[in-house]
């Protein structure tokens, strides 16, 4: 009897384990205020949506829902993209401040970048999907390649996070406004031929690389 009891409890216990890890896998996918979904307001905006902005002074900073224990150093905003309509491109210019760029996709990220990267003073970051990718090589001209950081996105929908670091309090307002100055904008055909060749760049496999310039 006693055994059939521990039996019927290890039996128990393993079901209720698979029930649990099945629940917790699928919230992404059930949930209708995940990140991808909530940074779509944002899709419309050629700037960060401003997610946290460091206090500056007496105004200090609002509560937000999607960071409920923010770093008070950290100002941080994001750009949301689909690239069912085109390439998305997030550029930015660097200064005394630490920036950061972290692409997401539904499962988490899948690139990030810091300002150490930048190439005189430039950040610059084209996102696609693989067949957009592997046009983007076709378009290249050998006489005159441009020169983005190409990174192929796991899916179609995602959002980049851009990260300033302000290190005194005097500072505080600047990283606000470095978060609002990064460009976030979707590569047209128009305009593929006139962008991404200024800085230097390697694709997301390490290797050198060029692409299309942008503007939406």
């Amino acid at each position: 009897m006693s055994l059939r009891f521990v039996y019927a409890t290890l039996i128990g216990l393993v079901l209720a384990g698979i029930v649990h890890i099945a629940a917790v896998l699928a919230i992404p996918a059930l949930s209708e205020a995940d990140a991808v979904s909530r940074a779509r307001t944002s899709e419309n905006l050629d700037h960060p949506q401003s997610i946290y902005a460091v206090a500056t002074g007496d105004d200090p900073s609002p509560p937000e829902a999607w960071l409920p224990i923010p770093d008070p150093a950290v100002a941080v905003g994001v750009c949301a993209y689909n690239l069912a309509d085109g390439p998305m491109r997030v550029s930015a210019r660097t200064g005394p401040l630490s920036l950061s760029l972290a692409a997401h996709a539904r499962r988490g990220a899948f690139y990030a970048v810091t300002d150490q990267a930048a190439v005189r003073g430039a950040l610059d970051l084209v996102i696609l999907t693989r067949a957009q990718y592997d046009e983007a090589l076709a378009d290249d001209d050998e006489n005159d390649p441009s020169r983005d950081v190409r990174i192929v996105a796991p899916d179609a929908r995602g959002f980049v996070v851009v990260r300033v670091i302000a290190g005194l309090p005097s500072q505080r307002p600047a990283a606000n406004a470095a978060v609002q100055a990064v460009s976030c904008t979707t590569d047209t055909p128009t305009d593929d031929a006139s962008a991404g060749k200024d800085t230097p760049g390697k694709d997301a496999s390490g290797k050198d690389a060029s692409g299309k310039g942008a503007g939406r």
